[in-house]
């Protein structure tokens, strides 16, 4: 995933929807329509510390974001 580094903190601050962890951290996604696995999600789970400060726990790719999340934020 180092190679998507870019993608990861353009998901983080341009996320299309955030959900809600289970352990009080957020899942933010984005779409890419060229992935290396093709047309997918970004996942990138990362928890706030500050408003201006936090760390991204783990990032993957997904067909769809969950559907039994809560969502936090959606445009």
């Amino acid at each position: 995933m180092e190679s998507q580094r870019e993608k990861v903190l353009e998901t983080i601050t341009e996320a299309e929807l955030i959900q809600k962890g289970d352990f009080g951290e957020f899942v933010a996604f984005r779409f890419y329509e060229k992935s290396p696995l093709s047309s997918k999600y970004l996942a990138v789970v990362y928890k706030e510390i500050a408003d201006s400060d936090g760390f991204v726990i783990t990032a993957y790719y997904t067909s769809k974001p969950s559907d039994r999340r809560q969502i936090i934020w959606k445009p």
